[in-house]
């Protein structure tokens, strides 16, 4: 199952802020939610491999926002080919939901993938709606004309930083250009992939 419920919580309970109110929080509240969360917080010092590895996992299912039944499907593409960090990265960031985030045209996963179920999302010119398409090297994604004057989309674009260098990002006519898969080195990725690979790997 996807991961429902307070970004806030979940965000805490992980260590890893979901969305830019989480990343507030975060700051004020370090530690897991709850009246135990400090002493989890310890606790977490002390994790057995597999815990590691279990955390790992969620931290990146919650960053794509992906059912856990997803994610085992990218994972068993990348084990198909060689560099599995670098592949299993590649078959996430090639998401549309995960293009419009990092392009800046949304402020969280979340928000990007209501964007693109909405219809708001074009590639190449054409509306697509479905949050898992993957975007090619080369391909364009953008706001659709009717939507460019969301305040929401308004304030994801003025508020973005620099994009990764595998994208493209044109302001003024509020597209990204997918460049080219990128390495692992390249992504602003919260956790570490090697072990998701080792939890799966068991």
């Amino acid at each position: 199952m996807k991961f429902t419920g307070s970004k806030i919580k979940k965000s805490r309970a992980l260590g890893i802020p979901l969305s830019p109110k989480a990343e507030r929080y975060l700051d004020r509240k370090p530690y897991p939610p709850g009246q135990h969360g400090k002493l989890q917080q310890m606790r977490r010092r002390k994790m057995s491999p597999y815990k590691t590895q279990l955390l790992e996992k969620q931290k990146l299912r919650a960053q794509y926002n992906i059912h856990e039944r997803q994610l085992r499907n990218y994972y068993a593409k990348a084990s198909r080919k060689g560099d599995m960090v670098n592949s299993l990265v590649q078959e996430l960031e090639s998401r549309l939901d995960t293009v419009v985030l990092r392009g800046g045209l949304a402020r969280s996963i979340y928000a990007a993938r209501q964007y693109v179920s909405h219809g708001h999302i074009l590639v190449d010119g054409r509306k697509v709606n479905i949050a898992s398409y993957r975007v090619r090297p080369g391909q364009v994604v953008g706001i659709r004309e009717k939507s460019r004057n969301l305040d929401c989309i308004q304030i994801a674009l003025d508020t973005s930083q620099t994009v990764p260098p595998y994208l493209e990002r044109d302001k003024k006519s509020m597209t990204v250009k997918f460049n080219y898969d990128p390495p692992r080195s390249e992504v602003p990725l919260m956790c570490e992939v090697p072990l998701v690979i080792e939890f799966y790997s068991r």
